[in-house]
Parts: structure tokens; sequence; C-alpha cells
């Protein structure tokens, strides 16, 4: 009579074993992955569409003044009123116009308060003082008046 004997191992353990951490080791680099791509591959095409979008406005706003200072009167006021995009990116953003530093020329600064972009206002910004501040939402105007009120 032959005798069927079964070793008792601990196979499995060790299956078990190996399945918990090559699940653990996964999931840990899904989280990781997570954050890599949430950086890479949405913030940062979202802020280069940011940057863009804000030098875009910025010149928007320039050539509306560089064009109401030429059909200016020599002595009077005009305004003209202008629409902005209400958000870029799905974020609100404020136009800041204002000289900075001891340079001559001024600036239209366009930021979020994560992503600024600076234009240069063309052709008046040496010599005539120009300031205001803005946000997207709304009608926004721009007022010229040759007394310098």
């Amino acid at each position: 009579m032959t005798k069927i004997c079964r070793n008792l191992d601990d196979d499995g353990v060790s299956i078990m074993t190996e399945y918990l951490t090559i699940t653990s080791v996964l999931v840990v680099m899904f989280v990781i992955m997570m954050f890599v791509v949430n950086a890479g591959l949405i913030e940062g095409p979202a802020n280069t569409l940011k940057y863009h979008s804000y030098v875009d406005i910025g010149n928007g706003v320039s050539v509306r003044m560089v064009d109401l200072y030429a059909i200016a009167p020599g002595d009077g006021t005009i305004r003209t009123s202008f629409d902005l995009p209400d958000e870029v990116a799905g974020e609100d953003y404020e136009v800041i116009v204002s000289l900075e530093g001891l340079e001559e020329s001024q600036f239209i600064t366009v930021t979020d308060g994560s992503v600024m972009a600076k234009v240069a206002i063309s052709g008046i910004g040496a010599t005539r003082g120009v300031t205001g501040r803005t946000t997207g939402s709304g009608f926004n105007m721009i007022s010229y008046n040759s007394s310098g009120v």
C-alpha cells in the first residue's frame, strides 16, 4: 500500500505576498503619475495658453489707447468703450496700466496672480502719462482729456 502524502509548504502565502507587493508598487506608481501628469500635461499648457492670451489682451488694449490718442481732439475729451474676454482658461484676470521703475515707456501688465504678461504701450508710452486698472468682466472705458485731468 502506497501512502500519498502531501507536504505542506508556503506556496499559498508566497503567492499572496507577491500579489500584494506588486499591487502596492503599482498603486504608488499610479499616484505619482497622477501628480506628474497634472503638472506636465495640464498646468503647463494651460499656463502657456494664459500667457499668450494675456499678451494678446495687452496688445489689444495698447492699440486701442494709441488709436484713441491718434484721433483725440486738441482741446476736449474723447472716450471709447471696449470689451475684453471675461475669463482666460477659466480664471479671472486684471489689466494694470502703469509706469514701472525709471523706464521711459509705460507697460500694460495682464495677470491672474500666477501668470503675468507685460506689453509696452506702443507709440504714446513715453509722451503721455497713462494709468488705470480694470478686469475682464463688463465693458471697459478709455478716456482722453487734453487738459490732462
